[in-house]
């Protein structure tokens, strides 16, 4: 089993519905802050459930919403069919869309995920669809010094402030039984630290700069901006 075929196979790795709800409130937040005014093209790749997407779509004039697990897209259509300007898309139509048209991409707990190849050919594919003022942000790339435990504090940090703090320390408990300890035990996560993240987006013809905060709770993981290093089509 690969990563794709985990997630759709429709896991949850959050406590309650509580933690569900706050951890997408706060990434359609972190969403809305970067789209900024002007109603900019957004693409939120790796978006997972979205549940906030309608609150973002009304700062844009269109937002993709792409994930690469198809039960995933099956429940964003359905969501959000009435919702104009979303488009629900996968990774692999992402070559018909036109180059230099997105203004905001954002990558969000995706990296992790992406064998080294697969980062590369994700990279060059975003730097043709930014616009030439468009802005990459990706989010919540793994540095080595973070495992488990950090994880887990910030986690247990989360829950406090958000009100699911018993269900946090419960939530815990299960995921050391849990498929999720299992398939990351076999597959492993990427990790980065921040000059070797930077070389890399610097290497596929991006202008890039460490960001902060971290789109999500977990500040020990770490966001990055970048722009398209010609700044011209």
């Amino acid at each position: 089993m690969g990563w794709i075929e985990y997630w759709d196979d429709k896991p949850t790795i959050y406590v309650n519905r509580r933690h569900r709800e706050a951890h997408y409130r706060g990434v359609a937040n972190g969403l809305i802050a970067h789209v900024g005014d002007g109603h900019p093209v957004v693409l939120d790749y790796g978006c997972g459930e979205a549940l906030f997407a309608g609150d973002v779509a009304r700062h844009c004039s269109r937002l993709y919403l792409c994930d690469a697990a198809p039960s995933v897209r099956n429940e964003l259509q359905r969501r959000f069919a009435a919702t104009e300007n979303i488009v629900v898309i996968a990774p692999d139509e992402l070559a018909g869309l036109p180059a230099d048209t997105l203004d905001l991409i954002v990558v969000n707990s995706v990296v992790q995920y992406l064998s080294p190849a697969d980062l590369d050919r994700s990279l060059d594919e975003w730097r043709r669809l930014l616009a030439p003022a468009g802005r990459l942000l990706v989010a919540d790339v793994i540095p080595p010094t973070v495992g488990p435990l950090t994880d887990a504090l910030a986690l247990l940090d989360f829950g406090r402030h958000e009100g699911f703090l018993i269900a946090a320390g419960a939530g815990l408990i299960r995921t050391f039984f849990s498929g999720y300890r299992k398939v990351r035990a076999a597959l492993g996560l990427q990790q980065y630290d921040a000059s070797t993240f930077l070389d890399r987006l610097i290497s596929h013809g991006l202008s890039a700069q460490r960001h902060h905060p971290n789109l999500g709770h977990n500040q020990a993981r770490m966001a990055f901006i970048a722009t398209r290093a010609d700044g011209e089509a």
